[in-house]
């Protein structure tokens, strides 16, 4: 039995204070992923700090640049649906509503979407070798069954994947997280927020123990009008990527100014190749030149025993949600891709 005291605060400063910069304390609010952490033993907490009733991270608001600010507190149900990420961010709505399921959607909120935890098998099962749970024991799915498994970053001590569709799209998007903490406010863009594995498994982000997300910031560039969001998975309703794809593209004139893709469900973290992106600057946008994108992007990718397949999945993913980003309308329900 996991036995902690429980402390409601109503601003950030006394979340951080709480917090006071130990492990063993944990900040709760949706409590989607961490109530199941707690249940299963995979985690310990002496205190949780339940930041619900601060008001000041609960909210969207329009920042003086043209973007957006997402509040941490603000649910993911209720950001999808949100007019203005509806209009203006269709990639980010597209990618929540991806996600979980309309339940969890309702509970869980923005800041926790990033801080959740690897759906890997061998981390939830406490009796087996993990070093994302227990530093230096070794990594079980690497020789075990590594169906859902990364092919890219990752390392000897861990091939676990991040599991958040949300991720994905913000990737894609360039988006700011701010941060609150011991020392003070700071931001960090989003590609430097999550951490691949290499011999420090176990730490998934970049945060200092007490500190707090307290929002998002989008930039004013939202790829409203080409732009799909993909996921392959093995049934169609609450279940995790096999490979997910998030497709923003700049086209004008009928060539390609500007070009975002991620990738989810095949690395620690959302997945992102820069040079990809620049080969398809100045370009059609042709099958042709997104399958070459895609060779690029999965350049260094290598399978393991049971999930090879991903490799070309993902390639076949890219091009089919290129494809499909030329045609939003083609994603709506019961209507037929442009491929």
């Amino acid at each position: 039995m996991n036995n902690f005291s429980y402390i409601k605060v109503n601003d950030i400063s006394d979340a951080v204070n709480e917090l006071n910069g130990d492990i063993r304390n944990k900040i709760v609010a949706g409590g989607t992923n961490l109530n199941d952490l707690l249940k299963y033993f995979i985690t310990k907490a002496d205190k949780l700090v339940d930041i619900n009733p601060v008001k000041d991270c609960n909210s969207i608001i329009r920042l003086d640049n043209g973007g957006i600010r997402l509040g941490a507190l603000h649910t993911n149900a209720d950001t999808a649906y949100d007019p203005i990420i509806e209009e203006r961010y269709p990639l980010l709505s597209k990618a929540i509503l991806a996600g979980a399921s309309p339940q969890i959607r309702n509970m869980a909120t923005n800041g926790g979407n990033l801080m959740q935890r690897t759906r890997c098998y061998y981390f939830y099962d406490i009796n087996t070798p993990c070093n994302k749970r227990d530093p230096g024991s070794g990594c079980a799915a690497i020789n075990g069954y590594n169906r859902i498994h990364a092919i890219l970053g990752q390392s000897d001590n861990c091939i676990a994947v991040f599991p958040s569709d949300m991720c994905v799209a913000l990737t894609a998007l360039e988006a700011i997280v701010n941060i609150s903490g011991p020392d003070g406010e700071r931001v960090l863009p989003f590609a430097d927020f999550h951490r691949l594995p290499g011999d420090t498994p176990n730490r998934d982000n970049n945060l200092v123990h007490g500190e707090v997300i307290t929002s998002i910031d989008l930039p004013v560039k939202g790829f409203e009008k080409y732009y799909s969001y993909l996921k392959l998975r093995d049934r169609s309703s609450y279940s995790f990527a096999l490979v997910s794809v998030a497709t923003g593209l700049d086209i004008i004139e009928g060539v390609i100014k500007e070009a975002r893709i991620a990738l989810g469900g095949v690395a620690h973290k959302p997945w992102r190749v820069p040079e990809a992106e620049d080969f398809l600057k100045g370009k059609e946008p042709s099958r042709e030149n997104f399958a070459a994108s895609a060779e690029l992007i999965l350049e260094g990718a290598k399978g393991y025993e049971h999930n090879s397949f991903k490799i070309e999945l993902a390639k076949r993913a890219i091009v089919r949600n290129c494809m499909m980003a030329l045609n939003p309308k083609s994603q709506r329900p019961g209507a037929k891709p442009s491929l």
